[in-house]
């Protein structure tokens, strides 16, 4: 299950989601930050009380960071698996330079 609540400020977006991004909880978000992102202001997705996060729903936060989206996260495991997305995308445009 997974709750997303969206706020569009006047310069940005801030999309809020708890639950988990597993399974059927996946699709929603991604498509709440597409949609976000169409809009041409910066998108920041909050992972506040995610609990789980499969592999599918790494690869989407992947994809979403790559697109631009900034990502944040409470909680030790969900901080743990920003930082690692994170980190993994600041190597690869090292590396492209």
């Amino acid at each position: 299950m997974v709750r997303i609540m969206t706020v569009d400020e006047l310069t940005s977006t801030t999309i809020t989601v708890d639950g988990t991004l597993s399974g059927e909880g996946i699709e929603p978000v991604q498509t709440c930050c597409i949609q976000a992102l169409t809009k041409g202001k910066p998108v920041r997705l909050h992972l506040r009380n995610v609990s789980a996060i499969d592999e599918r729903g790494r690869s989407m936060l992947r994809h979403l960071v790559a697109e631009g989206v900034d990502l944040k996260a409470n909680g030790i495991y969900s901080s743990y698996i920003v930082d690692e997305i994170q980190s993994a995308g600041l190597s690869k445009r090292r590396c492209s330079r």
